[in-house]
């Protein structure tokens, strides 16, 4: 594992880096929200769906931060799940506001005290995300208080990872040079290799065992991979 120089900064991805969905995002939740607009779905079906959905939050690397993408994306779900009918549009937006609400989510287990070990290094910490969640209400429903110097959304920035300008937004907040910073997060193409175009390091942080397909070219790069963000305190800390 490599993240040899200095590490004044370490920015986090949010979703499924520090929070994951509870139960109103999987496949039971999307049937109670198609229920209440008069669609009958399969919830066993979910899963398939997220995975065809998928591809369509893949766009250009320049794409500004657009609802529709993801009320698409959550259109897509529904219809892999057997959801039909002229209500569908209004389901897949009334899903697409609610994952803005915090109560939805549960915080991983190893996030609160990875993220005081690291702020009382003296290292800044701060969040970028590509939802449109509000990142101060983040902090006050998983008390992280006083732990995050700096926030970004895509929906108040205007562009979404792997943009550069949204890396360098965060990095102007904490006041810290790009060389001197790290990203952390879930996404290959999003938090790594996003980081590394705006002249930062990178950690993928990839929850369960499985090999990562491309994890020789990113061993190559020099990005580790981590299954615990209780691995990355030891990357970091001098």
């Amino acid at each position: 594992m490599q993240v040899p120089r200095k590490t004044s900064a370490v920015l986090f991805d949010v979703d499924f880096t520090l929070i994951y969905p509870g139960p109103t995002f999987r496949g039971e939740g999307y049937q109670a929200f198609c229920a209440r607009h008069g669609m009958d779905v399969d919830p066993a079906k979910f899963a398939d769906g997220v995975a065809g959905a998928a591809p369509l939050l893949d766009g250009p690397d320049d794409a500004p931060y657009d609802p529709e993408v993801f009320v698409a994306y959550t259109r897509h779900i529904i219809e892999q799940m057997g959801g039909r009918g002229e209500r569908l549009d209004e389901c897949a937006r009334e899903i697409y506001a609610e994952w803005a609400a915090c109560q939805h989510f549960e915080l991983y287990d190893d996030v609160p005290a990875v993220l005081r070990q690291l702020a009382g290094a003296g290292i800044r910490i701060g969040l970028i995300s590509n939802s449109h969640r509000c990142l101060a209400s983040f902090q006050s429903h998983f008390e992280l208080q006083g732990l995050i110097a700096a926030t970004v959304s895509s929906s108040e920035h205007g562009f979404m990872k792997p943009h550069p300008s949204i890396f360098s937004a965060a990095l102007q907040l904490v006041n810290v040079p790009a060389g001197d910073a790290v990203m952390v997060g879930d996404s290959v193409r999003q938090d790594v290799e996003g980081a590394l175009r705006a002249g930062m390091r990178a950690v993928l942080l990839q929850r369960d065992a499985a090999p990562h397909a491309r994890e020789p070219e990113l061993t190559a790069l020099g990005v580790p991979i981590i299954r615990s963000l209780r691995e990355l305190p030891a990357l970091v800390i001098a």
